[in-house]
């Protein structure tokens, strides 16, 4: 494993003011702004119609479809969209072609009530996430393909600009829900969360404008070098049928990235990588899945979950993600990665205490300081983990593939999180209200309380993964210099 160069603060912190890293900041915006849509927005709209955690849980395996982009990420890679491409580029007209389906998907939202027609809601929420999906493969190597292939300095610094462009988009576009919905519901709107929906619309807009001023390289290199590796393909097989051909295209166009992934690791260092990627973020995952739902049950409105979880959250994250890709530059992706995991075990238990005491805005407000910097770590390090990993031949394919392996434990996995609180309510716990042990004068709240026992649960997830990294980190082979 190479080690990054160190740097000074001052040399570090200027690769940030390039123009390129503002380029990667609205990509990043563009990615993240879908899970508002799908994420928080639905759940709540979800929970204030009457739905149970455990429905506003399952609903969320649409984010499956995260998990699975990488099957489909060959196609982007070489099918070109007429008349788009032709104008704006390849990598660009594809984000285009989907920030377009998610705008009509949110105003056929604006037509539905959840209660009457909650699987039609729920198609159209998948549709989002499938567009989303799909544009964040074309995002991903744009985004990658903005510096260049020997700048490792600038890997990290690009790898945390898009992870606060991310969370801008994630954040703010929450924010904007939040107020948005909250507003409509005191001047007495019925349908509040569907108009909601339609102002979220003009945010797509604006973002598209934005797109046109991030250019992309040519993409006739890797064209030829896709053609050259099919008629290598070609020349083993011998035969020039219709069939052979499609063998061709699937050896050459998925098959490539996943034989060069093991080539270049080995088997067992490939298969560590893939298991620790599967497994870093389920307890966050967990957490975030139902974090909205339980600070509605502590007590505090959209208008105090916005302000906390969302604009106060969205400044920890930006300034955090930054030191952490500070920390990922002048330490190393895997260090910061042990750090983060230790960070998003400890700032979870935070909200089991959260859970144990009475409705309080300042252990609300630490807590979900103390999580966001826990994720901003974790998510500048892990960015910048897999866009090392990647082969620039394969850039889109292989790391919509590795992506998506990490998408797989967080979504998959984290749609039981309702399916948990709920369980833990109904079995060991009767129900929320606190039961207290009298210690002489001093009175504690004990753990008969199921959010804190998840809280904890989530927590112990954190583990697995780290032994994971532990085994493979002296043996991994980074593209660092």
């Amino acid at each position: 494993m190479l080690n990054i160069k160190k740097q000074s603060l001052s040399e570090t912190f200027s690769v940030y003011f390039e123009k390129r890293m503002f380029k990667i900041l609205l990509l990043g915006a563009i990615s993240g702004f879908p899970w508002v849509l799908i994420g928080s927005s639905l759940s709540l709209w979800l929970k204030e119609d009457g739905l149970s955690r455990s429905t506003i849980g399952w609903a969320g395996l649409i984010f499956g479809v995260y998990a699975f982009n990488y099957l489909w990420a060959p196609l982007i890679d070489r099918l070109q969209i007429p008349y788009l491409t032709r104008k704006l580029g390849h990598r660009r007209s594809w984000i285009v072609l989907m920030q377009v389906t998610i705008l009509i998907c949110l105003i056929v939202w604006s037509f539905i009530n959840p209660s009457e027609n909650l699987v039609l809601l729920i198609t159209v929420g998948l549709i989002i996430a499938i567009a989303s999906a799909t544009q964040d493969i074309t995002v991903d190597a744009l985004r990658i393909e903005q510096i260049g292939e020997n700048e490792s300095k600038s890997m990290a610094a690009g790898a945390a600009m898009a992870v606060v462009g991310w969370w801008s988009g994630y954040k703010l576009g929450g924010v904007i829900a939040l107020f948005t919905a909250e507003y409509f519901e005191n001047v007495g709107i019925i349908n509040y969360w569907q108009l909601t929906f339609l102002i979220l619309g003009i945010v797509v807009i604006l973002m598209n404008i934005g797109l046109m001023f991030v250019g992309e390289q040519s993409s006739n290199d890797r064209q030829l070098k896709q053609k050259e590796t099919d008629e290598l393909i070609k020349d083993k097989i011998g035969s020039r049928s219709i069939f052979s051909n499609i063998v061709v295209w699937i050896s050459s166009t998925l098959g490539g990235p996943i034989i060069s992934f093991f080539k270049k690791n080995g088997f067992s260092i490939a298969l560590g990588i893939l298991g620790f990627i599967f497994l870093f973020k389920i307890g966050e995952a967990f957490l975030g899945r139902m974090s909205v739902i339980f600070y509605k049950e502590m007590g505090f409105s959209k208008s105090d979950i916005a302000i906390y979880s969302k604009t106060l959250g969205w400044i920890t994250t930006v300034i955090f993600t930054l030191l952490g890709g500070l920390l990922a530059i002048r330490s190393g992706t895997i260090r910061t990665m042990f750090v983060a995991g230790i960070l998003m075990a400890t700032t979870n238990l935070l909200f089991s205490v959260l859970a144990i005491t009475e409705k309080s805005e300042l252990l609300f407000a630490i807590a979900v300081i103390a999580d966001d910097i826990a994720a901003a770590f974790a998510t500048v390090a892990f960015v910048a983990f897999i866009s090392l990993l990647v082969d620039r031949t394969y850039t889109a394919t292989q790391y919509a593939l590795l992506a998506s392996i990490g998408t797989a434990g967080r979504t998959l996995m984290a749609s039981s999180s309702g399916a948990l609180v709920d369980t833990l309510e109904n079995g060991a716990f009767i129900n929320l209200k606190y039961k207290f042990i009298n210690l002489g004068s001093i009175s504690i709240p004990s753990f008969e309380n199921p959010w804190a026992i998840f809280f904890i649960i989530t927590a112990i997830m954190v583990i697995p993964s780290l032994i994971f990294l532990w085994f493979i980190k002296d043996k991994l082979k980074l593209s660092e210099k």
